[in-house]
């Protein structure tokens, strides 16, 4: 089973990503804006589009993507089932590359998905 840290590069993704959100701050609000525009509720629903995102993710073979758009999966409440038949998709339409990027976004996904320990 594969040992890819998802939380640990998202964490290194959004760290490198600070300085470069200050200096093109306004390149950065285009894409915030875009993400949002993109991802809005209509007629499809802000969870179709994540998984969309994460299909596209996977067969672009985009570590970053998976993490990401598997942690929005989770927060939107997508089911493991969910996400399966979207990287079935994935697989289809990409072949062997996207079969190994699918069992990288189920790592994310068992990473991600489990509850947060109780703090007392």
């Amino acid at each position: 089973m594969s040992t890819f840290d998802h939380t640990g590069l998202m964490q290194d993704i959004n760290a490198q990503l600070g300085p470069f959100r200050q200096s093109q701050a306004a390149t950065m609000r285009g894409f915030s804006a875009l993400a949002q525009g993109a991802l809005a509720e209509g007629a499809l629903s802000a969870k179709q589009k994540e998984l969309l995102a994460l299909a596209i993710g996977v067969t672009q073979h985009c570590s970053g993507c998976i993490g990401f758009h598997v942690k929005a999966l989770v927060r939107l409440g997508a089911t493991r089932a969910e996400v399966e038949e979207a990287l079935g998709v994935c697989v289809y339409m990409g072949g062997g590359p996207a079969l190994m990027y699918a069992a990288e976004a189920l790592k994310a996904w068992e990473a991600l998905a489990q509850p947060e320990p109780a703090v007392c």
